[in-house]
């Protein structure tokens, strides 16, 4: 049975006379119109201007509203189940247009209010008795708490249905990120994170979680997608993950939207490796497994240099490479291995302690160094 139909089923209309309803009917235009701009002088969203979407969509329901009742009037124990989906409607109009159910309850509040006045005017004005006030302010009320059951329980239904939508395109999405290939036929990127409704970030981090993880306290802005017993998830913000400290959870590092394939690449890796924060072992997961890790931990141990000018910073890496092959790792050394004065060697060593500090005396530092540059140098050398 419908939300309105045990409402309805009071029947107070019993105890008004059938003869009133011709009487409302005939009253119908200027009711109506008196009901509208009440609303629309008491609820500011409904202050919107003759012949707008808003202003037809409150006509329609007044006139719904105030047929309705006299139909009752005059026929109590009619059906009334072809009304339901218009109620509905007006509940789904408001979510659909990005308003709460605030301002459509309180319409049919005031309207209930202008209503019970008016009716009582006809039937004054038509001779009927003063008992009749009772009986018909139970109708009216009765009436528009139908109306306004049927409302919210449409304005739930499309919430509830936009919301399935969301995850749907949110699955959707997260398997797009995630995939090393694009498809050049799919939806453009931009308009399926639209329909997401999840903006665009500039970077991602990625992570991997056994499919049997309570993911109820992660954040919803956290794209997620079931796979081969895993769970991925898709976090726009690092901080968005830290509730998962302490889980099974395997987080990749931190990369471009674009490459997010590469980061659950990464915590995939280090999930079977044992190494839940991939970024701190790259260097290992790249020797086992790569070169988008080797990209990656290239762009790791060069990110001191990444703020200086291409020139500067391209002269400073070759320093750096000399430096860490160089067997005594002094000025005169790194100044023959480049063919460059010591004055100079010196000038840029000094340049690179200032950028690192005592990393550069940090032998696991030093590899993943030397490994990183070796990467770039192999990677340049098959670039056409």
């Amino acid at each position: 049975m419908s939300a309105v139909d045990p409402l309805l089923s009071r029947r107070p209309w019993h105890d008004l006379p059938p003869a009133l309803a011709p009487l409302l009917r005939a009253r119908l235009p200027e009711l109506t119109t008196e009901m509208v701009q009440a609303i629309r002088r008491e609820v500011r969203g409904y202050r919107q201007p003759i012949g707008s979407a808003v202003a037809h969509d409150l006509a329609e329901a007044v006139r719904l509203a105030a047929t309705q009742f006299t139909e009752l009037v005059e026929e109590p124990d009619a059906p009334q189940q072809h009304y339901v989906p218009r109620f509905k409607r007006l509940g789904r109009l408001e979510y659909l247009s990005g308003r709460g159910m605030d301002g459509l309850q309180a319409a049919y509040r005031i309207g209930a209010r202008v209503a019970c006045r008016r009716y009582m005017d006809v039937a004054r004005e038509a001779a009927f008795s003063g008992e009749i006030a009772v009986p018909l302010s139970e109708a009216v009320l009765t009436h528009i708490h139908a109306m306004a059951e049927g409302s919210v329980a449409g304005f739930e239904e499309a919430r509830a249905g936009a919301a399935d939508e969301v995850l749907r395109t949110r699955r959707l999405l997260a398997a797009r990120l995630l995939a090393r290939n694009r498809d050049p036929l799919a939806e453009p990127l931009p308009d399926l994170a639209r329909r997401a409704a999840w903006p665009l970030p500039e970077r991602v981090r990625c992570a991997v979680l056994p499919a049997s993880t309570d993911l109820t306290a992660v954040h919803e802005d956290v794209l997620r997608v079931s796979r081969g017993g895993e769970v991925h998830l898709v976090a726009p913000d690092d901080s968005l993950l830290t509730v998962l400290e302490g889980t099974e959870v395997a987080m990749g590092p931190s990369v471009l939207l674009n490459e997010a394939w590469v980061s659950l690449h990464c915590a995939r890796l280090g999930r079977r490796l044992g190494r839940l924060r991939a970024e701190d072992h790259l260097a290992e997961l790249h020797l086992l497994h790569g070169s988008p890790i080797g990209t990656l931990l290239t762009d790791q141990v060069l990110e001191p240099l990444r703020t200086l000018p291409p020139g500067k910073a391209e002269r400073l890496t070759d320093t750096l490479d000399a430096l860490l092959t160089s067997g005594g790792r002094t000025a005169p050394e790194v100044a023959a291995a480049l063919g460059i004065h010591p004055q100079t060697a010196r000038n840029r060593l000094r340049q690179l302690a200032a950028l690192y500090g005592d990393k550069l005396d940090d032998p696991a530092f030093r590899f993943d160094v030397q490994l990183a540059l070796r990467s770039r140098s192999v990677r340049r050398s098959l670039l056409p």
